[in-house]
């Protein structure tokens, strides 16, 4: 593989036109397909094999044109101090609100609170319901701005209103602190390279690579059904890949040249070395993604699947456009070691004594002049030495950092979730007030009485038997079907949706709705967002054993190729488990426990999203696979070309150290900008992943990794003879490439020119 990658990257530098002309055509492609796309809105949401889905859909099938799916809104109606909603003036201002509600053509229905006895028992709120005919996703903006318009002539007359349910659901924003993460990743690299140029190469090539994928994302979003949130979350992932595959490849070429070698030659070579490596840690990535379709969520699927696509964008264009840039950018890239003019007259001084003599690698022609040693490689002498107290401190650390963990509850983000300044919060609170906290989450019981034979009869039985259930505040008559063989009956519980109780009482109902099969031959089936919530929670619980076992299990084969060893891959996967745990606490502790919510702007504490330990199971593995690849593949080509195990982890350090810290402080810039998003998945998200990276990067890989290497000495690189003749050579060292550059004699090889 070095060798093609090798031929790729001259290839790239070379013919530099062509491979910029290639991908600024696809961005353009892309946005052009983009702008012309419908907008995306929310995607439906369905999770298959649930309870919960099979009741919806035969909701659809048993009453048609009840528009199950269609968008709802709770336009909610509080009276002035002293007041109730039942005084003849808010009577009458209620009254005219729901006639102009039901005006519009994608109105369905709308009920009036004093026919439907939608008043608090203290009289001083009032709801009505209005129903739509379509999805939030497919609603014109004028029947949102006439929802919006009748609430605000109803405030105008002296009521307070507020609307919740899913018809104003609004886009998602990141707000400014995203752009700040891009600043600070552009800080890291400009301090890293010392140049400019050369620090605006990753982040040129990382926003071309997310602008592709997103526009792509947003070009198809109404085809295949893809929400804004994938969008948000694919250039959250491929910023951050983007950004730090990029640096990998700019750091060797500078290290290249620094050897004294032409240049196209250097970038041949770092595409063919650190190349190497960033397709691997792309792929364990991709896979990481890819994998989060064994859940068979369609919308974690799709994210999946979006985000994946994009971080293989990344690996394509920093083996292909950063060397093509690095042939325009010429000589203002410098030798390692050198700097810009931007960080003063330093680089002058460097460029001379460049002059006068090359660099040489350190193992091969020790310099004469000894060097004061870069903070890598006293780190990793001083881990080396006292490798059992690092470990035995770093596993503490990250063990005590993953306590919370122990106490984690899933749910999925409703209204309730909301910041308070959304008008959607504002009506979850009313609602909370006036009807009490589970009135936010009604479950909706269809009975399925086609088999039976005294359907109303069934239909009663259910009724009585929920009715005698803990938790139950109110019971709805039965809703049958026009052909008498289905009906609806709506619980109202006396807890909160999120809360354990209410999980309880939908398994409470679906155990009475098995003893009523058995007497009556009547199905009972429980549905509503608050059953599919706690559908999705068990479905993602039940798939993440099988779901770490084939991703790490996949991972775990892909890096045995990789370092040709045994132990190095199963430490690498025990670290990473180290530093989700850890990564999972974090989030427990701010957005379950309260710790900093004030400081990370979380307004409602509550349940961990459902699907965020797995998420993160998925991305962060990825992602620390990243390092693991990037540090370790430097020890190894060490070691492979006869260092000591001890001196190989040093010399790992004193090349990939400062790489992997700035990666990592890119990656953690880039993923904390998200966490000033409006939608608290994406909040939650951009935490935890920035924690884990925080945690992964300068625990797990910086020290972890080294003492447990020190430990095991040469039995780390220990593989049996009959397996290392079984897997293929990748040849991630590039033995390849210095093995041809010998037979040509090093002709290319030139004092580095600045």
């Amino acid at each position: 593989m070095a060798t093609f990658l090798y031929k790729l990257g001259r290839l790239s530098f070379r013919r530099r036109h062509f491979a910029a002309l290639i991908w600024v055509a696809l961005l353009t492609l892309a946005g052009v397909g983009a702008a012309s796309a419908p907008a995306a809105g929310n995607s439906s949401f369905s999770i298959p094999g649930t309870e919960a889905q099979k009741a919806f859909d035969l909701l659809e099938q048993r009453f048609p044109g009840a528009s199950a799916d269609g968008a709802t809104a709770r336009v909610v109606f509080k009276a002035p101090d002293g007041e109730k909603m039942t005084d003849a003036g808010n009577k009458a201002t209620v009254e005219k609100t729901v006639r102009a509600l039901s005006d519009g053509s994608e109105v369905a229905r709308v009920t009036d609170p004093y026919q439907a006895k939608a008043v608090s028992k203290d009289g001083t709120i009032a709801y009505a319901q209005v129903s739509y005919k379509v999805s939030g996703m497919e609603l014109d903006d004028a029947a949102k701005d006439a929802l919006e318009d009748s609430a605000q002539d109803a405030r105008e007359a002296g009521l307070t209103v507020e609307i919740g349910g899913d018809a104003l659901q609004a886009v998602p924003h990141t707000g400014s602190s995203e752009i700040i993460g891009i600043a600070v990743a552009a800080v890291v690299l400009v301090i890293t390279f010392g140049s400019l140029v050369a620090a605006g190469l990753p982040l040129l090539t990382a926003l071309i690579g997310v602008g592709i994928g997103v526009s792509a994302i947003t070009g198809l979003a109404s085809a295949l059904d893809l929400g804004t949130t994938t969008s948000t979350l694919a250039m959250m992932i491929g910023l951050a890949v983007g950004i730090d595959y990029a640096l990998f490849i700019v750091s060797r070429y500078r290290a290249e040249l620094a050897e004294g070698r032409e240049r196209e030659e250097a970038a041949g070579r770092a595409v063919g070395t650190a190349g190497s490596a960033v397709v691997f840690a792309g792929l364990t990535v991709v896979i990481a993604l890819v994998g989060l379709s064994v859940v068979n969520i369609p919308m974690l699927t799709k994210m999946g699947i979006a985000a994946a696509g994009t971080v293989a964008i990344a690996v394509l264009i920093a083996l292909t456009m950063i060397p093509a840039l690095l042939g325009y950018a010429g000589r203002r890239v410098k030798p390692a070691g050198e700097k810009g003019k931007l960080l003063g007259r330093a680089a002058k001084k460097a460029s001379k004594e460049a002059s006068k003599e090359p660099s040489r690698e350190a193992w091969k022609e020790p310099s004469q002049k000894p060097e004061r040693p870069n903070l890598g490689t006293r780190w990793a002498s001083f881990v080396v030495r006292r490798p059992v107290a690092v470990l035995l401190l770093g596993v503490m650390g990250l063990g005590a950092a993953a306590v919370p963990a122990s106490s984690l509850e899933l749910g999925l983000p409703d209204d309730g979730s909301q910041p308070t300044s959304t008008t959607q919060r504002r009506a979850y609170d009313l609602l909370s007030e006036g009807f009490g906290p589970g009135f936010n989450g009604p479950l909706m019981v269809v009975v399925d009485a086609k088999g039976s034979d005294d359907a109303k009869a069934a239909f009663t039985e259910v009724g009585d038997e929920i009715k005698g259930l803990k938790d139950v505040v109110t019971v709805t008559p039965p809703a049958p079907n026009k052909a008498g063989d289905t009906a609806t009956i709506t619980v109202i519980p006396g807890s909160k949706p999120s809360s354990v109780t209410t999980e309880n009482l939908v398994h409470g109902i679906r155990d009475a709705g098995a003893d009523i099969k058995a007497d009556t031959n009547a199905n009972v089936l429980v549905t509503g967002s608050t059953a599919m919530n706690i559908d999705v929670s068990e479905k993602l619980n039940d798939a993440l054993v099988p779901y770490l076992v084939l991703v790490v299990g996949l991972a775990f084969l892909l890096l045995i190729v990789v370092f040709r060893s045994i132990l190095v891959p199963l430490k690498a996967a025990l670290g990473f488990l180290l530093s989700v745990m850890a990564a999972l606490g974090a989030v427990v502790a701010v957005f379950q426990w309260g710790w900093l919510s004030d400081l990370m702007g979380v307004e409602q504490t509550g349940p961990v999203m459902s699907m965020m330990p797995i998420f993160m199971v998925g991305v962060v593995f990825g992602l620390a696979m990243d390092y693991e690849v990037f540090l370790v593949t430097r020890m190894r080509e060490a070691y492979v070309h006869g260092e000591k195990p001890a001196q190989a982890i040093v010399t790992g350090f004193r090349h990939g150290a400062r790489v992997v810290t700035a990666a990592a402080v890119i990656m953690m810039a880039v993923f904390a900008g998200f966490i000033g998003s409006s939608e608290s998945m994406v909040k939650m998200i951009g935490f935890g992943l920035a924690t884990a990276v925080f945690f992964d990067a300068f625990i797990v890989r910086m020290a972890i990794v080294p003492a447990v290497l020190a430990l095991l000495g040469r039995k780390a690189w220990w593989l049996p003879k009959w397996l290392d003749r079984a897997l293929p050579n990748v040849d991630v060292e590039g033995e390849g490439v210095r093995r041809s550059d010998s037979d040509r004699g090093d002709a290319d090889r030139e004092p580095a020119r600045t």
